[in-house]
């Protein structure tokens, strides 16, 4: 669980889609494409810790790759993914993410820097 703020269930109108329940906007149903930006990628990511999770015992989810959409998330929210993302890898499980954002910087100490070079190439550069 990542927050008590969102529950998500089986849209009853559009089938195969998700509702959204604001358990602080006293319990309002709202339809994922109204989530703002911060709000759908916490949403997306409980979802796909969720899915990780129900992963059957013959296939292993150790992994979480996570491209961006920090930048979306104001403080709190902020926050909330990087305690449920600590607490995975506390579990043994490797998380990437890709970020220009100075708080998750500032958070994770080990890092691998991409720095952009002429003719469309990249080199990978370690910081230490």
């Amino acid at each position: 669980m990542m927050t008590d703020r969102y529950i998500l269930r089986p849209d009853p109108n559009i089938p195969l889609d998700l509702a959204v329940i604001d358990t602080w906007q006293a319990g309002e149903t709202r339809s994922t494409k109204n989530l703002s930006g911060g709000e759908s990628f916490i949403v997306s990511l409980a979802l796909a810790l969720g899915l990780s999770g129900m992963a059957s015992k013959k296939v292993r989810v150790d992994s979480l790759f996570l491209d961006e959409g920090f930048g979306t998330l104001d403080d709190e929210a902020l926050e909330t993914a990087l305690i449920a993302l600590s607490g995975l890898h506390q579990q043994g499980k490797l998380i990437g993410i890709i970020s220009h954002v100075p708080a998750i910087k500032e958070r994770i100490s080990t890092r691998i820097i991409v720095e952009r070079r002429s003719n469309a190439r990249s080199v990978i550069r370690n910081p230490y």
